[in-house]
């Protein structure tokens, strides 16, 4: 691991060298502070120990870094109105750690008090069971949460919105296409209603929708809506923010789908600059933009970097999946 060191001077970050402690001075270590964050710069194999060896440069960050805290902030936003272990629970199913959140969510429902808070409960362990690939068990759940919410809550209520939006995407995952764009649809006319024109949530409708149309092979349908949904990102999110990566993602399919694969890698490749940026190096989100890199370069006939990057989607579902989850038929 290297760390850059002109940019350590400028930190605000506490560090100690540690020679005169350590029990080999020869490693040169160094102690860093528990909220440390650092930005990885670039990974690549060493010819030390036959390449088993991987060298990591990091470039330390500080509190003054404008797009992490710009990104940090925005999070905080959209983790506002969670509390205690719902907050946490939440926080789980942002990053990645499904099983983590799923545990949080069980342990929340057996001490639920209310019909609302169960209602919630239902709807995020449906999410849950989606990340898991388990969209059968996803769409019971979500069931169960309608029908507490039908009771709970007016009918133009944003939680609807979202319940509406996550069955649709349960009933695309399932290729029930005409459902998905019912329920879609259901969605954003309660967004329109509510929302102001350049909200975020109104640019996953437009993901959702062009999704649709993309797995239907209506590619210039599908890029409309991926490009209504990129225009409102790229307005109101942080340039780094995991929601922008998947809208470049997004017309990067569509790109790759239509055989204009120069185009498709200019997307994906912004796609995972975001998603390393932001996200655990062992997200879903990295083994999409991983697969999408490495089929492009399979479609281009350049078998060797294709099986770089299926390498690196497989090692992170290797780390993360269940044995029988659907990505790993794609890894």
């Amino acid at each position: 691991m290297k760390v850059d060191s002109s940019k350590v001077s400028a930190s605000t970050t506490p560090f100690a060298l540690i020679d005169d402690y350590s029990a080999i001075s020869q490693e040169k270590e160094v102690l860093f502070s528990m909220h440390t964050v650092f930005r990885v710069g670039d990974i690549k194999q060493t010819t030390e120990n036959n390449g088993r060896l991987w060298e990591v440069q990091l470039t330390l960050t500080d509190d003054n870094d404008s797009q992490l805290v710009n990104l940090t902030k925005h999070m905080q936003e959209e983790l506002c109105g969670s509390i205690g272990w719902h907050r946490m629970s939440k926080l789980m199913l942002k990053v990645g750690h499904s099983d983590q959140a799923e545990q949080l969510y069980n342990e929340l429902l057996e001490n639920a008090s209310s019909d609302s808070e169960r209602g919630y409960i239902y709807h995020q362990l449906a999410e849950v069971k989606m990340n898991q690939g388990l969209y059968r068990q996803s769409g019971l759940l979500y069931e169960e949460c309608l029908k507490i919410y039908r009771t709970t809550i007016p009918e133009d209520h944003p939680s609807f919105a979202d319940l509406y939006n996550n069955i649709g995407e349960v009933y695309n995952n399932t290729r029930d296409y005409s459902k998905a764009l019912e329920y879609f649809e259901k969605s954003h006319q309660i967004k329109e209603k509510t929302l102001p024109p350049n909200d975020s949530s109104l640019a996953i409708s437009y993901n959702n929708f062009g999704s649709v149309y993309d797995y239907m092979h209506d590619y210039s349908k599908a890029l409309e809506y991926f490009e209504k949904a990129r225009k409102i990102n790229e307005e109101v999110l942080p340039s780094n923010h995991p929601n922008l990566g998947i809208s470049y993602g997004a017309i990067g399919g569509v790109y790759k789908n239509l055989g204009n694969y120069s185009k498709a890698l200019e997307y994906y490749e912004k796609t995972l600059e975001i998603h390393k940026k932001s996200l655990p190096p062992n997200h879903p989100h990295l083994v999409t933009s991983y697969n999408n890199i490495g089929l492009t370069y399979n479609n281009m006939e350049n078998y060797p970097k294709a099986l770089e990057y299926f390498e690196k989607a497989h090692q992170i579902n290797e780390t993360q999946l269940a044995p029988n989850h659907p990505h790993f038929a794609t890894s």
